[in-house]
């Protein structure tokens, strides 16, 4: 994930690049908008793994509730006390305030999140929109000329459509989790669902290979 991995510090974006060094060579209109987009997906993930981070130790919290409270109803159920079996069931954990509190900070979280995957969505979507401005300039000429190094225009899209189609799966599994943690029937699938949102199934591995390499084809990591 890449919390601990990206470094801390946002790359810039066009709203914060300033005056350009007259020495390097102005980028076109396009280029500079797909240099802007790679440096707002990185910037968006960390964001992302920092919301995922704040909500993972929300649904810890929920889990260690719900065990704490079914630990608790349990050992009122084992007691023969009728005092016991009339308070059975007060303390269930849709009846708790500190678990109403946990779970709309969850929720907030999913939300903050929801955002930011609608964000990725539009990245995509303005990167396909310089591809199709590119195929009407171009037609069907095949020697078009790199906005960068080596990437063809189209691969900025497919690259970008793809991580986008990660996390907007990876939403719809934390939105699962927000839902039903909570309402989670046993201990074992509360624990299944807080490492579903731990280990980010939908993330998958080259995800980071897939930033880094968009990342180093505009020039935002050294050659």
């Amino acid at each position: 994930m890449y919390a601990k991995e990206c470094p801390q510090d946002q790359i810039p974006t066009s709203n914060t690049l300033g005056s350009a060094t007259p020495r390097k060579p102005v980028l076109s209109v396009s280029a500079r908008k797909i240099k802007d987009n790679a440096a707002d997906w990185h910037n968006l993930i960390l964001k992302w793994e920092n919301l995922s981070d704040a909500g993972f130790a929300t649904a810890n919290n929920i889990a260690n509730l719900k065990i704490s409270l079914w630990s608790e109803d349990k050992t009122e159920s084992q007691s023969s006390s009728p005092a016991s079996e009339e308070n059975a069931g007060r303390t269930l954990p849709e009846h708790s305030k500190e678990l109403e509190t946990l779970c709309e900070a969850l929720q907030t979280t999913f939300e903050a999140l929801a955002k930011i995957q609608m964000k990725m969505e539009k990245l995509s979507s303005t990167t396909k929109g310089i591809c199709e401005l590119e195929n009407y300039h171009y037609g069907d000429e095949r020697q078009r000329p790199p906005l960068f190094h080596t990437w063809p225009t189209a691969h900025f899209y497919e690259v970008s459509r793809k991580l986008s189609d990660m996390y907007r799966k990876e939403l719809l599994l934390k939105r699962t989790v927000t839902e039903e943690l909570a309402h989670a029937a046993d201990r074992d699938l509360a624990l299944s669902y807080l490492s579903m949102w731990l280990h980010q199934p939908y993330v998958e591995a080259d995800s980071r290979l897939l930033l880094e390499s968009m990342l180093l084809e505009t020039g935002h990591r050294a050659l």
